[in-house]
Order: C-alpha cells, then sequence, then structure tokens
C-alpha cells in the first residue's frame, strides 16, 4: 500500500484517491459542505487554508494545506523542490 503525504505528517492512502481537485470552485464548495453535514469530511489543514481538497473512492473528502501540484508531484514519487514549502 502506497500512502501520500498530504503535510503535517498525514497520510491517505494512494489507492484510494480518486482526484484532486483545487477549492475554489463552486461545485467543490457544496461538495466539500455536503461531506461535513454528512460527517464524511477529514480536515487535514490544521487550521491552515485549505488549497486542495482530495476525494476517495469510499466517498469521503480530506483537506490538505498543499497544493493540488505538490499533492500529484508526490504521487508521481517526486521529491519537493526547494523552495517549495512543506507545512
Amino acid at each position: 500500500m502506497k500512502l501520500i503525504n498530504i503535510g503535517f505528517g498525514s497520510l491517505v492512502s494512494a489507492q484510494r484517491l480518486i482526484a484532486v481537485v483545487s477549492p475554489e470552485s463552486a461545485p467543490i464548495k457544496r461538495m466539500t459542505q455536503e461531506a461535513r453535514e454528512r460527517g464524511i469530511l477529514i480536515d487535514a489543514t490544521y487550521g491552515r487554508r485549505t488549497k486542495a481538497v482530495l476525494i476517495l473512492d469510499n466517498d469521503h473528502l480530506v483537506l490538505s494545506a498543499l497544493s493540488p501540484e505538490t499533492i500529484a508531484g508526490r504521487l508521481e514519487g517526486e521529491e519537493p523542490r526547494s523552495g517549495e514549502e512543506e507545512p
């Protein structure tokens, strides 16, 4: 099982990951609010600004303070570039 670091020591199973999206659009904001109401939202931002929403195959949503590009790079096995912050 491959685990992806999504910031602050939080890990998500790569096999369960369907999509990594920006939280800015209205449909994603609605999905996030509905997940919060249904109790299937996992907030892994540790109080920081949400930069990515991870959609899992079991209908859970995970909020991350890392950008979608950073998470995608970690999925592909790339090392963080110098100057790129790790929250």
